[in-house]
């Protein structure tokens, strides 16, 4: 991303209907039960075609991410009124290692690899959510709580089902949206279970291009543009 903050139509080169490896895009996700953006990441694209959308978010990026009101870290609230209590975005920095983040159209759930320090592999992690909607900057998601981690030994574990079962209560996810949840859970452990695409693809083997260098975060983070395609 150019410095001082360009615009991510400036920055997003699209060939033939996707973006060209090296293209920094947005990776966002809608707040749960409305409509505004509360989570933004700069990514680099490292592979877009009509079976797979393949981007790396680089240790270090500053992205946007939701918080209390009052500044409390969302995670930090106890989980009876984590959904309940007014919330605002801040802007922060990932810290962590990178994340490289897959997603195949129309699936809802995104594939995210991540490593320790010194590229030694950690874990999948299958992040259920709304198939991935495509506009000029970048894609949008809405996360649906629910997740599972898949380790290197191919054993795997369900994530955060308190959170899913609280965001029942609080009306965040209703009946319908729940049980959509739950199949798409399923669906994506047959995927595990048959160590299909992407986990029998080497990923973990993947290593970003030096000459990447860390993505700014544009000054329209939060914009809306009509989605494209899905």
């Amino acid at each position: 991303m150019a410095e001082g903050g360009a615009t991510m139509r400036e920055e997003a080169g699209r060939g033939a209907g996707h973006w060209t490896p090296g293209t920094r895009i947005l990776w966002r996700y809608r707040e749960n039960g409305g409509t505004r953006i509360h989570i933004a990441r700069p990514v680099t694209v490292v592979r877009d075609d009509p079976e797979l959308l393949a981007v790396w978010m680089a240790p270090g990026t500053e992205c946007v991410k939701p918080v209390l009101a009052d500044g409390t870290p969302v995670h930090r609230e106890p989980l009876g009124t984590r959904y309940t209590k007014p919330r605002t975005v801040l802007r922060d920095r990932w810290f962590g290692t990178g994340v490289l983040k897959l997603a195949r159209p129309g699936d809802p759930w995104s594939v995210w690899l991540f490593w320790e320090p010194g590229w030694q592999f950690k874990n999948w992690y299958v992040n259920l959510e709304e198939p991935l909607a495509r506009w000029a900057g970048g894609v949008d998601s809405e996360d649906h709580f629910l997740d599972i981690s898949v380790h290197p030994d191919r054993a795997w574990y369900w994530r955060d089902e308190d959170e899913f079962a609280q965001a029942q209560r609080d009306g965040l996810v209703d009946p319908a949206l729940a049980g959509r949840v739950r199949e798409a859970g399923r669906a994506a452990v047959e995927v595990i279970d048959a160590w299909g695409a992407p986990f029998s693809d080497g990923w973990e083997n993947w290593r970003p291009d030096p000459s990447w260098t860390v993505p700014s975060l544009p000054q329209d983070w939060d914009r809306t543009d009509a989605h494209v395609s899905s």
